[in-house]
């Protein structure tokens, strides 16, 4: 993001906690990031506070969550403080999020098509009757082929991939200004990967949208952000140009691309990973 650009997300000093028996769990610690119309790419191993960063910023969390931050604001509104009216308000119409695992996050009891024209209607503003034909176009868009017919299934009559299409055309339905994308591509084959990443490249390109896209794949997240936070335990340990991925300096970052095979590698083993103590106390 240009420094002289106003950016949409800000983000300084995020912090979620969690009470244990044992104590506090911090389970993401002081992140902070801005975010412009443009592909922000958060990569990392399980547990390194990816998801749970993205769901911050909807202020998506359990009740025992405890959340602070020195800023979290979208387009100038305070979200620390924004009431539940407000944050219901910006929720869905301008701001989305794409979860992991679609069977969990579609009604069971509606079909899918009918989801879609809901989520048209209520956060797109769009009349009954024109909803119907926006999840259409939207079941289109994510090349799904006979969108009459599978508008009318439920979530148990489709399959994971198609699912994870489904889902990321109901929250793109309303058009946001931001799309938070939780590992959107995992469960798609390589052929329909393509189709929704440049979907959303559309988007972000033509639109203006700012896209935060969660990931383990860091080679595709190299290809398609813009630039990259490598997370871990709970801290960005680097930030860098998607484009300088390959040429990452810090050890932790080094040992992620290390470890991914390649076909041209005649290592007989790959790499294990190994942690230094100190990266827990951040960069």
């Amino acid at each position: 993001m240009s420094p002289a650009a106003t950016p949409l997300l800000e983000v300084d000093d995020l912090r979620v906690s969690f009470a244990t028996p044992t104590g506090m769990f911090h389970a993401v610690r002081g992140v902070s990031f801005t975010l412009g119309r443009e592909r922000l790419g958060i990569v990392g191993e399980s547990g390194s506070g990816k998801s749970l960063t993205g769901r911050s910023i909807m202020r998506l969390l359990p009740a025992s969550a405890q959340l602070s931050a020195r800023r979290l604001a979208f387009d100038g509104t305070d979200l620390l403080t924004a009431s539940p009216r407000r944050l219901r308000a910006l929720r869905g119409a301008r701001i989305s999020l794409v979860m992991q695992d679609p069977k969990y996050s579609l009604n069971p009891v509606m079909t899918v098509g009918s989801q879609i024209a809901e989520a048209a209607r209520i956060h797109g503003g769009v009349s009954r009757s024109q909803s119907r034909q926006k999840a259409l176009a939207m079941l289109e868009a994510v090349r799904i082929r006979d969108p009459e017919r599978v508008y009318q299934l439920h979530p148990h009559e489709v399959s994971g991939g198609m699912g994870q299409r489904i889902m990321i055309a109901m929250m793109l339905a309303p058009e946001p200004d931001l799309l938070i994308a939780d590992e959107p591509t995992s469960a798609l084959d390589v052929t329909v990967q393509l189709q929704v990443l440049a979907i959303l490249d559309d988007l972000v390109r033509q639109r203006g949208m700012g896209l935060i896209f969660i990931s383990h794949d860091l080679e595709l997240v190299a290809s398609f952000c813009d630039r990259v936070l490598v997370m871990y335990a709970g801290r960005v340990l680097e930030e860098l140009s998607a484009r300088d991925l390959s040429a990452a300096r810090h050890p932790y970052t080094r040992g992620l691309l290390n470890s991914l095979p390649r076909l041209d590698d005649e290592r007989a083993e790959l790499p294990t990973l190994s942690r230094d103590p100190a990266w827990l106390e951040g960069p």
